[in-house]
C-alpha cells in the first residue's frame, strides 16, 4: 500500500520540473512582442527554441535534462549579466537552474 502511494506521489513530482520548464519557455517567449515582426522577432525566439528542443529531446532522460537546464541557467547568468540584480536573476536565471535541479534529483517512478 505504501509503495503504491509513494509511486503515485513520485509520478506527480516528475511533472513539476516539466511544468516549470514550459512556463519558463512561455515567459521567455513574451519578450518577443517588444520587437517588430521580421528577423528580430525570430532572434528573440532563439532561447525559447533551444529550451523547447532540450525539453523534447530529454523528456525521458531526467538526469541529462537536469544538466542541460542547469547549464542553460548558468549561461543566462553570464550572457544576460543577471548577477547584477536579484530581480533579473530570479526572473531569468533561477527558473532553469531550479528546473535543472529538480530534473536531476527527482526519481522517475518507472525505474
Amino acid at each position: 500500500m505504501m509503495k503504491k502511494r509513494n509511486k503515485k506521489n513520485n509520478l506527480k513530482l516528475i511533472w513539476v520540473p516539466r511544468t516549470l520548464a514550459v512556463l519558463y519557455i512561455l515567459f521567455l517567449s513574451l519578450f518577443v512582442f517588444d520587437t517588430p515582426f521580421g528577423i528580430g522577432f525570430l532572434i528573440h525566439l532563439i532561447p525559447s527554441f533551444i529550451l523547447i528542443s532540450i525539453l523534447i529531446l530529454t523528456w525521458k532522460k531526467q538526469k541529462f535534462a537536469g544538466i542541460l537546464f542547469g547549464l542553460f541557467g548558468i549561461t543566462t547568468i553570464i550572457f544576460y549579466n543577471t548577477y547584477q540584480g536579484i530581480l533579473n536573476f530570479s526572473m531569468i536565471s533561477l527558473p532553469p537552474i531550479l528546473a535543472g535541479i529538480l530534473f536531476y534529483f527527482l526519481k522517475n517512478p518507472k525505474h
